[in-house]
């Protein structure tokens, strides 16, 4: 499917030119759908990049919204419990992964990655877990409401809790440890 600005410089050129839509292989026509072409290939690349940079958060925000459930607020405990449930997520997967495994064979690429996204997000747990703050009644709300898309976010408050306990507010979108 063509972008926008492809679509406006075809119809430019086509209402130019009339019926003869012909164009000559060097023309300045050319040249304008060209790099219509590569500014919306350049910007369907980007936002394809921006989406799976952001899916994880997405995410991860949608489980503690299935977590949360019919709460208003949660207490300490509860979250951290939410945390400790989704940082355990793929133990099933990777428990079957490795008994499927005969001994002396390599780890398969689905179990290197699995370890390597639980190391990563135990790593931040200790440092600070970004996720929505759920002791705020409002914020839950605002959770609840929430239709799984990343500009949906921009919203709510959100914050980092470490593994030891401490909390300490956090910023939209997530910027290593803001």
């Amino acid at each position: 499917m063509p972008g926008k600005g492809l679509q406006k410089v075809q119809k430019q050129i086509a209402k130019k030119k009339g019926r003869n839509t012909v164009l000559h292989e060097h023309s300045r026509d050319t040249q304008r759908l060209q790099r219509a072409s590569a500014r919306d290939d350049k910007i369907i690349r980007l936002t394809s990049l921006r989406n799976k940079q952001n899916r994880p958060y997405v995410d991860r925000i949608n489980f503690i919204k299935t977590e949360v459930g019919d709460k208003t607020t949660l207490s300490y405990a509860e979250i951290h419990a939410i945390i400790e449930k989704f940082l355990r997520r793929d133990d099933d997967e990777l428990a079957t992964l490795q008994a499927e495994r005969r001994p002396g064979r390599p780890s398969s690429n689905r179990e290197v990655q699995l370890k390597e996204r639980q190391k990563l997000e135990m790593r931040e747990y200790d440092s600070g877990f970004w996720m929505p703050d759920l002791e705020d009644a409002a914020n839950v709300k605002l959770l609840k409401d929430w239709e799984g898309q990343w500009v949906g976010l921009n919203t709510m408050k959100f914050v980092r809790l470490e593994k030891k306990g401490t909390r300490h507010e956090s910023s939209y979108p997530p910027k290593g440890q803001s």
